[in-house]
């Protein structure tokens, strides 16, 4: 292990903010978070118990009342001088993001200005929320219904893009007057919830808004999934996780953005060369870890090898190594038992009939920097019928334009999706023909953007993300009626 590699960002982040102190767990157990490439220890947790999260909601509710009576501009004031901590604290942020969630150096910029962009958004939630005044059938009523926060929020997000995924919901939560708690994956703490507590602590939030609890999901997450000061859950995660948080708390409110098996359709009269930009981008970055990766490309036959050509030239380019080095466009996969299991999926794939055109073996200090993987096969292989969360592509051929679509449908999942072709109508034709929450004409099935609808279909999640979606998510309609004049009831007196 290297000292010299540790982020020289903020102090004390190995206590969680509940309330308004920052406290260790209280469940005995100690964990480390260490950097993917070559496990160097960033800093040590005592995990938080059941206890602590109830101790995180029981406060978080008390801080409710007066946040939500906060002035809307008071409240937007927060986020105009949490963007100048963000802005101050920038490269600290950047380094934390390529020391613990292993991300190049590019990407973690672009996750920064991802968090960034969401955060101007949201100055703007408090004032514009908005009631509506209906007309009555009752003579002398007027109806008004207001949008009203729900309370204590809960956000659970993955390891992947960490400090965006928490902030996604986080922000627009806060800035509507709920309060919150908080889990990030064990694997990115202080990307995915602490630096985010020390930016708002430092911007004037109210102590008890935004609190935090470090666990392990199989130890606390039915705690916070079923507490009964939960009045919303905001997860991003596995479809497998998200089907027990369903389970668990059947009658709170959801909000899930979960797996992800992206196509990416190229028809015959595609630009070839963007394609594979597309293509190779949309497979390879941030090692394929993102719910909106590309892990299928369907090719008309028509361009089929063509296509393929181009993509292998363009992956075989792509350098691997340390994430810091600036060069390095793939780093380390997350941890070994990820690493594992990407390269079981391949290797069942490859035993089922696919040809791997392009592979290798784990490389860097702790052996999880994979480097770019492409293979032919059909839809059924397991590389293209399971989420594969890393640096795998997976190109399928179609007859034509009718059976790409039947191959790019052809999954349980439906988040993020792209086509390709210089028809921009016939691509927009064919885009609201597949099953997704998110369909990208001539562009990669990557895109996230804070002020449009961000979601999925079928076993992808429910709810939207981002703009007057988010605005919707986080407040509930109260109808309120007004009686202006007398109303007879029809048991009163004659």
């Amino acid at each position: 292990m290297h000292a010299d590699r540790r982020p020289d960002a903020y102090t004390g982040l190995d206590r969680m903010p509940i309330g308004d102190q920052w406290r260790h767990g209280s469940s005995g157990s100690v964990v480390q978070d260490v950097d993917p490439y070559d496990d160097t220890v960033l800093t040590e947790f005592r995990l938080a118990d059941e206890g602590d999260v109830d101790l995180a909601y029981r406060e978080a509710q008390r801080a409710w009342p007066g946040w939500a009576a906060t002035p809307a501009a008071e409240r937007a004031e927060v986020f105009v001088r949490a963007l100048r901590v963000l802005d101050a604290r920038r490269e600290e942020i950047v380094d934390w993001l390529v020391h613990e969630a292993g991300a190049i150096r590019e990407r973690a910029e672009f996750e920064w200005g991802l968090v960034r962009s969401g955060m101007v958004e949201v100055t703007s939630y408090p004032t514009r929320v908005m009631g509506r005044i209906l007309p009555g059938i009752t003579p002398g009523k007027e109806n008004r219904v207001y949008r009203e926060p729900l309370g204590v929020v809960t956000v659970i997000s993955p390891w992947n893009f960490p400090f965006q995924l928490s902030h996604r919901s986080l922000a627009p939560a806060v800035a509507l007057g709920n309060t919150v708690v908080l889990k990030p994956a064990e694997n990115t703490p202080v990307t995915g919830g602490l630096l985010l507590a020390r930016i708002y602590e430092e911007a004037g939030l109210p102590p008890g808004v935004v609190n935090v609890v470090v666990g392990r999901g199989g130890e606390i997450g039915d705690a916070l999934a079923t507490h009964e000061l939960c009045r919303m859950i905001s997860f991003t995660g596995s479809t497998e996780v998200g089907r027990h948080i369903a389970r668990q708390a059947p009658l709170t409110r959801r909000a899930l953005e979960l797996g992800g098996n992206g196509p990416l359709v190229v028809l015959e009269d595609a630009d070839l060369d963007l394609a594979a930009d597309a293509a190779v981008f949309g497979s390879y970055y941030h090692q394929g870890q993102i719910c909106m990766a590309t892990n299928r490309v369907v090719a008309t036959a028509a361009v089929h090898d063509e296509l393929v050509e181009r993509m292998l030239v363009r992956a075989r380019a792509l350098r691997v190594g340390d994430p810091s080095d600036p060069a390095t466009r793939i780093g380390p996969v997350i941890d070994d038992e990820h690493c594992a299991g990407v390269r079981d999926v391949v290797e069942r794939s490859v035993e089922q009939g696919a040809r791997l055109l392009l592979s290798g073996e784990p490389t860097g200090p702790a052996g999880r920097v994979l480097p770019p993987h492409l293979l032919l096969a059909d839809n059924s292989a397991p590389s293209a019928a399971e989420e594969v969360f890393g640096p795998v592509a997976t190109v399928i051929r179609a007859e034509g334009e009718e059976d790409a679509l039947r191959i790019a449908n052809d999954t349980e999942y439906g988040l993020s999706s792209a086509v390709h072709t210089r028809d921009a109508e016939r691509g927009v034709r064919f885009a609201r023909r597949l099953r997704a929450g998110m369909t990208h004409v001539n562009d990669s099935t990557l895109n996230d953007e804070a002020n449009t609808a961000f979601g999925g279909e079928n076993h992808s999640g429910i709810g939207r993300f981002g703009g007057e979606w988010a605005m919707e998510e986080f407040t509930a309609d109260h109808w309120v009626s007004l009686q202006h004049t007398r109303r007879r009831m029809p048991f009163g007196p004659e």
